[in-house]
């Protein structure tokens, strides 16, 4: 496969998170997945290889690359597991983002260095019970205690990725903090008031970390406040903007993946005398694949590197997430065709691709919700 005009540098990270996803994840994951146990010894790994600090500073540990490096591990990963690359994409797109963009200096130096590092995870406290894509709606609630030393929370939040792991360090939650008025804030693992639900039985995604989360009086310093107050809206909105291109280099891995594994299974597959690679109906499913995924890596390459340039990447970014996200779900299911009744078998890697695929239509803003964008950039939608 070529690199799509990849810098050396770029060009070797591919290669390494390549091979450390096929000579390391792919033969152990799939008993994390059978037993829905989160993989520290592999995020462990992941952390010595400095993959959680591609996109941040060197001042607080991290590499100093840029979203494009970030994006191209969680490719490579998904191409293997997509629970490691979710695990990777939530604890920096949306656990260490925000703080990278909006935190103080000091938030920065208390908070950076462990994420950066791999040995803590953050999460991102968007989604509510009854507010999923519509996140405006958003009812949890942060009100400044009487002497304004700090915030007091009440409110719960749904599906939160890498929430409740033993080396989770923080949870930044939107929250109302007055009339019309949405503000984020850090929360510390282990406040009192919070408490971590047991982990979700999810369809897909079973080896990454998942929970819902309630807020009962959970106080936190007024100084966790992070960004300027009534802010939080617009930041989360810019946090998922850049969350989607890494989605969409997931899903294009789950694509690619299902590719490599259809190709290689029809390759040594017989049937009625010859290798099922010898028929055109499977060559041209395999083949539609492959364009579909080809297609979803521009797709998200330009998005990341209009942002990389500073662009504004609403509009690109959901173009990506869109044809991405449907690129994946569709690879996973003619991947599952191709293996015919093995397809259907757990321990096939296809198997953990088809159940792990339809989180991609809708997790980080569905199907929908990137059409409704698309649409009103186009002048054809409110």
């Amino acid at each position: 496969m070529d690199h799509f005009g990849l810098t050396d540098e770029l060009a070797d990270l591919r290669e390494t998170v390549a091979a450390f996803a096929r000579d390391k994840i792919a033969p152990v994951i799939g008993d994390f997945y059978a037993r829905h146990e989160f993989p520290y010894e592999i995020v462990a790994q992941m952390g010595s290889m400095g993959l959680f600090g591609l996109a941040l500073p060197e001042e607080y540990g991290g590499m100093g690359g840029d979203y494009l490096a970030h994006c191209i591990a969680i490719e490579e990963l998904a191409r293997v597991d997509s629970s490691v690359a979710i695990t990777l994409e939530a604890a920096i797109s949306l656990g260490a983002m925000p703080i990278h963009k909006f935190g103080t200096p000091e938030q920065k130096a208390r908070w950076l260095p462990d994420l950066a590092a791999g040995r803590r995870l953050g999460a991102f406290g968007l989604t509510e019970p009854g507010a999923g894509s519509d996140a405006g709606g958003t009812r949890t609630t942060a009100r400044l205690s009487d002497d304004g030393s700090e915030w007091i929370i009440n409110g719960s939040k749904a599906f939160i990725t890498n929430s409740g792991t033993e080396i989770t360090a923080l949870i930044t939650i939107t929250a109302m903090t007055g009339p019309d008025e949405i503000s984020t804030i850090i929360v510390p693992s282990g406040t009192p008031g919070l408490v971590v639900a047991p982990g979700y039985d999810k369809v897909g995604w079973c080896a990454s970390d998942t929970h819902e989360l309630s807020f009962t009086d959970v106080r936190v310093p007024a100084a966790n406040l992070l960004g300027e107050r009534g802010n939080g809206f617009r930041q989360f909105l810019e946090i998922l903007d850049e969350g989607r291109i890494a989605i969409a280099a997931l899903a294009t891995g789950l694509a690619q993946g299902c590719v490599d594994e259809s190709a290689a299974y029809a390759r040594q597959r017989e049937a009625f005398g010859s290798p099922i690679a010898a028929y055109q109906a499977i060559q041209f499913m395999i083949a539609e694949m492959e364009v579909a995924a080809r297609t979803a890596r521009l797709a998200w390459r330009d998005a990341a590197a209009r942002l990389v340039a500073g662009e504004n990447v609403r509009v690109p970014a959901a173009v990506a997430k869109l044809q991405a996200g449907e690129a994946a779900m569709d690879n996973a299911r003619k991947a599952t065709q191709v293996h015919g009744g093995y397809g259907f078998m757990n321990e096939f890697p296809v198997g953990r691709f088809y159940r792990d695929a339809k989180i991609l239509e809708i997790g980080e803003g569905t199907t929908e919700i990137q059409k409704m964008v698309i649409a009103r950039n186009l002048g054809i939608a409110a």
